[in-house]
Parts: C-alpha cells; structure tokens; sequence
C-alpha cells in the first residue's frame, strides 16, 4: 500500500507499552503504532503486519521472545480463533487493573473538565469470574463439509464462525441447552440461513436462563414467520431439556447486525421466564433487555444505589429502564419512581415486575428518554434523581440537552463504554460535579467493564 511504513506479511519485532481499549496489545514501529491481539504490556513479540494504513497497522502475534509475568495459560480450546474473548491470556487481578486503566485513557482522550482530579476507584470484580453469562446468542451456519448444522460466535472482525460447544464464560445450562437443540436442528434438517445468499430461514439461536430461578427460554430467530418442523421440535424439546419453559420465535428479515426483529411470536410455554435480583423478581421477555451477569448486576445496582444517596422524599427517573431492574431496586427508598423504555414488551414487564412487589409508587412509559423527559418536565415532574443506563453509543444528544437545560439535584450514570461515557462527561461536566466513578467488572476475560459514576448539579 502507497504511503505506508510496513507491509502486508512484513514481520516486526515490537515491545510492547499498553493495552488498548479493545484489549489489544499497542507497540510502536518507527512511530507508526501497531495493533497486536493477544499479547501483554511489557513483551518483546514477533508480529506479522495483516492491515496497513499510513496511520497504523495491525499485525497477529506469531512468536513471543520475552513473555509478561502477568501472562497465564487461556483455558478455553477456542480462544485462539473465537472473537468472544480478548483477556483469557492475562491473570485476572491485572485485567481488573487493566478495566481501571481503560477508564483513564478515555477520560485523557476526551478530557472533561476537571477531570486529572476525578476519584476513579479500583474495579470490582468477581470471585469466580466464569461461567457468568445468563444468555447466549449463537449464530448458526450450515458446514458443507461436514454436512452439520453448527452454532457458534465469530472469529475477532469476521463473518467466519467458530463452532462452540463448551464457552467458559456462557452459564452451563445455557450451554447444553444450546448443545441438545442444535442435535435436534440436524435430526429434523432445519434450512440454516445463508447471508451471502440470502436463503434459507433460522439464522440466530438465543437462550436466556434465570440464574436464580433456573427457568430456561429458547428463541429462534428466523428470517421469515416460517418455522419448518417447529411443533416437532417443541415435542422433542420438552423430555430432553426439562429446564427450558418457554420457546419463543422472533423474525429478523432485513440485511442487519441486528440480532432481533421487531415482531416476536409465542410458540409454547410461558411467554417471559422469571429471574430475581436483590430480592426482587422479574419477568424476561424475549426482547426485553437484563444485564448479562446477574452477580454482578446486583453490585452494580448496589453501587448505582449508593451513589444516588437518596431520601424518602426525593423523585427519580429510570432512563433506559428495560425491565424496570434498577428503578425497582430504588423505589423502596424513594417518593416515585419514573421509568421509561422503547421496546412496549420491557415496558410491559416493567409494569407487571411494579405490580408483583406492590411498588406503587412507580410510572413506566413506553418511548425515548430524550422524548418523555421534556414531556414530563413541562407536566410539572421535575425529578430529584436521574439514572441514566444507555445502550454502547452513550446519550442521545436531546436528552443531554434537556439535562444541561434542567439538570436534576443528583444524576447517576451507568455506563458500558468508556469512551462514550467519557465524551458525554465533557458535556455533564459544565453542570454537574463528578464525585468519583467506580468500575465494576460485569464481563470477566473480556476488554468490556461497566462503570458507576456519581455527579451531583453544580
């Protein structure tokens, strides 16, 4: 490629200095960075160029000359090729090290205000920081070669699928779950989709388990309302895997990373299993969104609470709200509670979960936070709290608007990224003070990490 310091194939010998915010190794060539997955801080490595650009390269790992102390043995046989995990190789107290570090370069990336002084506190993490996983999203494919129905996750930037039949950090009934209905996907010669060709009809396989409650749901996302064999499979599910006690489908026809479609059909059983969390119980849907580690949910949610700080009189508003998990988990401490979700059947559950544990003093809404927030503060309910929940993109720029517009006495923010989080606080900071901001890890062996930070109005 014209213009560039390295090239493809050219192999390199780097040390490498830190770890990027995708878990990946960063070394330096003539000042041109490299990208290198699977190596550690402190390693002289051999690595083979796969991209160049005039700006960077990325190159794979072929041989180690000097090896990182804090280097371990991944025990997991699909973690050279699966994309599922990128820390496996690292001893877990220095991927919680790692997790608090990865906050500070985004903070010294995006530089809110002030932001040399904030607390950042050391991350919490698990311990036993496997088998955590409640649901499972396998993509399915049909091998040629083998003439076998698989399912799996792809390999790291790839539509190439890597079959698994024992993930380390899915739950284990999700996993044998997984295992039997694939052997019964190949009995019954269910047509698997095939994107390049845009044939063929089930193309994602999910299984979501209540931890506490054991209660298994099995989705099949399908690429038409067509199920071939489906009342058969339901017949031959029910003996085999006792725990599973609802069978959901769900249509996904368009061309899309998307996992899910908007449409969800009710096949057997019950149409939400139940999960508990903190003493409380939920109702899951299909789409309905809950955190992937309920051990560590119940600390983030502890920690989420303890932020807040709130007395009997104080209103808050549950932005993001899904199920309704962390406004329910507040409500006994608070005056009211307001929440608010996109997808109707979260809402749905969210209000059916108030009406189990009696909390009446809670409001849930179908719709945007960005839309339903203004609506409320023209009603005249201005909330004393705020948490805030978003999905990976971080804020919609209207509701963070509105917050800087009308910026409530004390604002919670719980973020899974980073780098979003610390741009959005370039913004939250020119109203509010951050008091600290505390890393939790939910996701073990990977480079993702939740955060709580803590902001009270200026």
């Amino acid at each position: 490629m014209a213009n560039t310091q390295v090239q493809l194939g050219q192999k390199l010998q780097l040390t490498i200095k830190r770890l990027g915010i995708n878990g990946e190794g960063i070394g330096y060539y003539k000042k041109l960075i490299i990208f290198v997955p699977r190596v550690l801080p402190g390693e002289q490595v051999i690595a083979e160029v796969t991209k160049a650009s005039p700006r960077f390269a990325e190159a794979k790992m072929t041989k180690i000359i000097k090896p990182s102390s804090d280097r371990i043995q991944p025990p997991c046989k699909f973690y050279d090729r699966c994309g599922g995990c990128q820390l496996q190789h690292l001893v877990y107290d220095k991927q919680l090290d790692f997790k608090k570090d990865l906050l500070k370069q985004a903070l010294e990336k995006f530089k809110p205000k002030g932001y040399q002084q904030f607390e950042l506190r050391d991350t919490l993490g698990m311990d036993v920081p496997w088998h955590y996983r409640n649901k499972a999203q396998f993509q399915l494919r049909y091998n040629s070669q083998t003439k076998r129905i698989e399912a799996g996750l792809y390999e790291m930037e790839s539509h190439r699928l890597v079959a698994i039949d024992d993930c380390l950090v899915q739950e284990q009934d999700t996993q044998k779950v997984i295992n039997g209905i694939v052997q019964l996907l190949n009995k019954y010669q269910i047509p698997i989709y095939d994107e390049r060709k845009n044939s063929g009809i089930l193309r994602t396989l999910m299984v979501r388990i209540g931890i506490a409650t054991g209660e298994v749901q099995v989705v099949f996302i399908t690429n038409s309302v067509k199920l071939p064999q489906k009342n058969a499979l339901i017949r031959e599910i029910n003996p085999v895997l006792p725990q599973v006690v609802s069978i959901m489908q769900n249509v996904q026809n368009k061309k899309t990373s998307v996992v899910m479609g908007e449409e969800t059909i009710h096949l057997w059983g019950k149409e939400a299993i139940e999960e508990r969390l903190n003493e409380l119980t939920f109702d899951l849907s299909a789409r309905a969104f809950f955190q992937l580690n309920p051990q560590q949910t119940s600390v983030l949610y502890q920690e989420g609470l303890k932020a807040l700080d709130l007395s009997k009189n104080e209103t808050v508003v549950d932005a993001y709200c899904g199920v309704g998990t962390i406004g329910l988990s507040v409500a006994p401490y608070a005056k009211e509670v307001r929440g608010m979700d996109i997808i109707p059947q979260a809402i749905e559950n969210a209000q059916e979960n108030a009406h189990r544990i009696g909390a009446q003093n809670t409001h849930y809404e179908t719709g945007t936070a960005e839309e339903l927030l203004p609506k409320w503060f023209n009603e005249g309910f201005k909330p004393d709290s705020i948490i805030v929940d978003p999905p990976r993109t971080g804020l919609d720029e209207r509701l963070l608007q509105a917050l800087l517009k009308q910026p409530p006495k004390k604002m919670v923010y719980i973020s899974c990224n980073v780098s979003t989080l610390a741009r959005d606080l370039v913004q939250l900071a020119k109203v509010f003070h951050v008091e600290y901001l505390q890393s939790v890890d939910m996701f073990p062996q990977t480079a993702r990490c939740e955060v709580v930070v803590k902001l009270t109005r200026k």
